[in-house]
């Protein structure tokens, strides 16, 4: 009797499994199979090619598989995203290389390869990329060669970086403050020059002109509506940090209810790049660098030869002391929000086209590693978040050559760690007693 109720439990708990408990279902060759995929077909001569590996990797997942006797293959994925896809140039047949005249629409290959592309799913689950090869020669790139290009791109991230650090280590500087609603400063940039552009249709130099005055203004009025009241009302520097983090909620959201959660581009997004040996660099990416360039001299000329200036580098290093000589600290902190908000939509443009497109959340992308570079540089000073930004920036794109591009913006963290234990007050900072 005992016997027969225990298989009658297994029985009934055998029944009711629900589905999802079940093992996972794989296909022929041990991939996981989802609701998403890529598949083609890869042909030489109007004949299937066999044994042609495929690999995919974005978002933390990789995978691969081969084609089989009529050239056909298949990559599933776990969700919707960007990914890169790479032909094994070892598996082609001697002298043969896809051939990129005949991609399918949409696709680029990688720059420095004729065999990686950057693919993503249209409104489907699935994607279709047929690939042809053709008789070629194979691109291979010297780690010299990949590492020239990696430091170029890694100074151009970096210099637009710098443009919205220095706006957040003013800040920091006059007011104590670690606004994380500085991310959301950057993302006004590209926003309102989305909307004047692309919604408006007017020509990009108003929606750049735009941009710019609406970043100045923005910086006026979060501080003459939300931050001087704070402060006048005596709130200390952790009660206005949690205000800051409230605010940056609200405004992102705001900003996915205007735009939506779609990423739109600016125009004459993705150019084709000019290659300079190793190095490839678009018309844009070669404008973005010179506009960086020009506006921080600017701002290291406002802040050692103007009186507002001086007010300012006053006021970062004794509050009190320079509001007894006689500086209005009201006024210059004011200047200070309306500098940071236009320094902030300037690198909100150049980063809506180095990503590339405008997102509701693209400031946050980033903010982590504003917050890098100024801890880095030394807190409160500009030139130190400069400095702070550039080792950032370069050091992102330079560790793509060890570690997949997914955790790239993880290493400047572990820079930051590193000299922090070596130089707590930061590369430029000053060491302060305490107690």
């Amino acid at each position: 009797m005992v016997a027969f109720l225990g298989i009658l439990m297994a029985l009934t708990a055998f029944l009711v499994l629900p589905p999802s408990s079940a093992s996972a279902e794989t296909s022929d060759d041990e991939q996981e199979v989802t609701d998403f995929y890529f598949a083609g077909v890869i042909t030489f001569d109007d004949e299937p090619v066999e044994g042609v590996v495929m690999e995919i990797e974005g978002n933390g997942f990789k995978g691969e598989t081969e084609t089989d006797a009529d050239g056909k293959w298949r990559l599933y994925v776990p969700e919707k995203d960007k990914y890169t896809l790479t032909v094994d140039e070892k598996t082609l047949p001697d002298g043969v290389i896809v051939d990129a005249s005949l991609l399918p629409e949409g696709t680029q290959p990688i720059a420095g390869t004729t065999a990686s592309f950057e693919v993503e799913f249209g409104l489907t689950g699935t994607k279709i990329m047929n690939l042809f090869l053709g008789e070629g020669q194979r691109i291979t790139v010297s780690f010299i060669d990949q590492l020239l290009s990696r430091l170029v791109g890694g100074l151009n991230f970096g210099l637009l970086l710098a443009l919205a650090s220095m706006g957040a280590a003013l800040i920091y500087g006059t007011t104590r403050l670690s606004n994380f609603a500085h991310a959301e400063m950057v993302t006004w940039g590209g926003l309102v020059a989305l909307v004047t552009t692309t919604f408006w249709h007017l020509p990009l130099w108003a929606g750049i002109v735009a941009a710019v005055v609406g970043g100045g203004l923005f910086g006026w009025a979060l501080d003459a509506g939300i931050w001087r009241p704070l402060r006048r009302r005596g709130l200390g520097v952790v009660q206005l940090m949690i205000v800051s983090i409230g605010l940056s909620l609200a405004l992102r959201y705001a900003f996915q209810y205007l735009i939506g959660g779609d990423t739109r581009q600016l125009p004459g997004a993705s150019p084709a790049p000019i290659q300079f040996g190793p190095i490839s660099l678009s018309y844009i990416d070669m404008i973005g660098m010179g506009v960086s360039i020009v506006v921080i001299l600017g701002v290291a000329f406002f802040l050692t030869r103007t009186r507002i200036g001086k007010a300012t580098r006053a006021i970062s290093d004794n509050p009190q002391l320079a509001a007894a000589s006689g500086i209005d600290v009201d006024k210059v902190v004011r200047y200070v929000w309306i500098l940071s908000g236009t320094l902030a939509a300037i690198s909100g443009i150049l980063w809506a086209y180095f990503r590339p497109g405008v997102k509701w959340d693209m400031g946050a992308q980033m903010l982590l590693l504003i917050f890098a570079a100024i801890t880095l540089g030394g807190l409160g000073t500009a030139f130190g978040a400069l400095v702070g930004s550039l080792i950032v920036g370069i050091a992102v794109e330079v560790s793509t050559l060890w570690i997949p591009s997914d955790l790239k913006y993880a290493s400047a963290l572990v820079v930051l760690i590193v000299i922090l234990l070596v130089r707590p007050q930061g590369l430029l900072g000053r060491r302060e007693r305490l107690g």
